[in-house]
């Protein structure tokens, strides 16, 4: 079948110019092998319509959608990998592939791709990607969004049939091509690239590009840079606490993986914590720590600031530097309320909020290995005492480390309570992605192209996302 009537083409970005991108092809593949296609994703732009021959066709071999971006475009940015500014980067395994219309919302979206083959931004490498590093990001998104975290949604995963050689897992390992649905693809580098070139003429087009397309609240604003700025540093505020209030590490906060619009993307070495500890690293070769699960909000901070930086060469330092300063409140305030959702329950407002949340960090700190991340939430959702009590972690909910929480608890409602009627919440443990069940879903994959594993897990996902109720 063809694209639905909901499908609404909206090629924006290729308007900007050859300055922002670069038209290249995917590569041929050996082989398509559909493995996951995301129906309610599709359903939301119109494209849960298409056959899977149509969908390998345009996700797999990545025929142009109708009057779609064609020829897909590798985008030009720059950015601080762990701190260290690198002028050579850019799409390199990747493209934008079309932009769309979201239905109901009328939100601009983008189909991307990670492993789509070399582009003028490849920098010696292949352009593709691990079956593997697919798997998990497909796992990641959806388990993100389960817990209410902005963030991309891989669309499409297929197999390509070529041996790939890497030096951190066994290798010659499997290839994939991903695609992801997203809100926007303009990264914190984006502007780091012009201005990197003085070239304000082209900071201007991207950020009055940017307000229009994603932030029209503020389109009137007289100094749109300075609006930018301010909206931008509310979305990467909220962003960040629903990373903490899940318990997710990121593992690379590059300048060039943080969007423009506060949407959460592409997942390499991420984790999500097992219990409480802010030292916890995602990536191996993050040796310093510098993006562990407690430095995450300093680490988006830093990026916001190499952002103001770049806006500085269109507008006043001081102005800026005033939209910086809203971070922290920002930020705190984000926190206070994600948490609250997580736990189903109804904000108070202001000071109370904080000190609560502040009282549940620390009870999960104290705890320690023995509460798990998820289970604590899962037990304590929307404030039913009496079933966290009488579960298997009540003789450490009955510590003296657990009395703050259990008395600011009782100044709380819960948030619609009848999601506690949900089966999942029957039983007595939660869904998680940890590490080593990634690897276990993994190794039948491997070993003898087993996929159930896989496609049961996220269908418990689904079902934990379902219950939750936090989208």
């Amino acid at each position: 079948m063809p694209v639905s009537p909901a499908y609404r083409p909206d090629p924006r970005l290729p308007a900007l110019g050859a300055e922002f991108g670069d038209p290249v092809r995917a590569a041929d593949f050996p082989q398509t092998i559909l493995r996951y296609r995301n129906d309610r994703a599709a359903a939301s732009v119109g494209l849960e319509t298409l056959t899977d021959e149509a969908w390998i066709a345009h996700f797999g071999r990545f025929q142009a959608l109708p009057g779609n971006i064609d020829p897909p475009l590798a985008l030009r940015y720059h950015g601080h990998q762990f701190r260290v500014y690198n002028p050579d980067l850019g799409d390199g395994r990747g493209f934008l592939f079309a932009q769309l219309r979201e239905t109901g919302t009328g939100r601009l979206l983008d189909l991307g791709t990670k492993g789509s083959g070399q582009t003028p931004w490849s920098r010696g490498g292949d352009g593709r990607l691990t079956l593997k590093g697919g798997v998990r990001e497909v796992l990641a998104t959806a388990m993100l969004e389960a817990l209410g975290v902005p963030t991309s949604k891989s669309f499409s995963l297929v197999e390509t049939g070529e041996a790939l050689v890497r030096g951190d897992e066994p290798s010659p390992t499997r290839s994939a091509v991903l695609v992801r649905l997203s809100h926007s693809h303009v990264r914190f580098g984006s502007f780091q690239r012009h201005a990197f070139f003085e070239a304000k003429y082209r900071l201007l087009a991207l950020t009055d590009h940017v307000v229009d397309t994603y932030y029209p609240e503020v389109a009137g604003a007289n100094d749109r840079p300075v609006a930018l700025m301010e909206a931008a540093t509310g979305r990467a505020a909220g962003l960040v606490a629903r990373w903490m209030a899940a318990g997710f590490v990121h593992g690379v906060l590059n300048t060039d993986n943080m969007n423009i619009t506060g949407e959460s993307f592409d997942y390499g070495p991420y984790r999500f914590l097992p219990y409480s500890d802010p030292n916890h690293v995602a990536a191996y070769f993050d040796q310093n720590g510098l993006y562990s699960f407690g430095r995450q909000p300093e680490a988006v901070f830093w990026n916001l600031q190499q952002l103001a930086g770049c806006l500085s060469l269109v507008a006043e330092s001081d102005p800026l530097v005033e939209a910086l300063n809203r971070f922290a409140p920002a930020y705190r305030a984000a926190l206070a309320e994600a948490m609250l959702a997580r736990l189903g329950l109804k904000p108070k407002g202001g000071e109370a909020d904080v000190a609560f949340v502040q009282s549940a960090f620390r009870a999960l700190a104290e705890g320690g290995p023995r509460v798990r991340w998820e289970p604590f939430f899962f037990d304590w959702f929307c404030g039913d005492e009496g079933r966290a009590m009488s579960g298997p972690r009540a003789a450490v909910y009955g510590e003296e480390a657990f009395a703050a929480f259990r008395t600011g608890l009782a100044d709380y409602e819960p948030e619609r309570p009848e999601r506690l009627g949900h089966p999942y919440f029957a039983g007595l443990e939660p869904e998680e992605l940890l590490y080593d069940q990634i690897e276990a879903l993994w190794a039948p994959i491997a070993a003898t192209d087993d996929w159930d594993a896989f496609h049961e897990k996220l269908a418990r996902i689904e079902i934990a996302r379902v219950a939750w109720g936090l989208g």
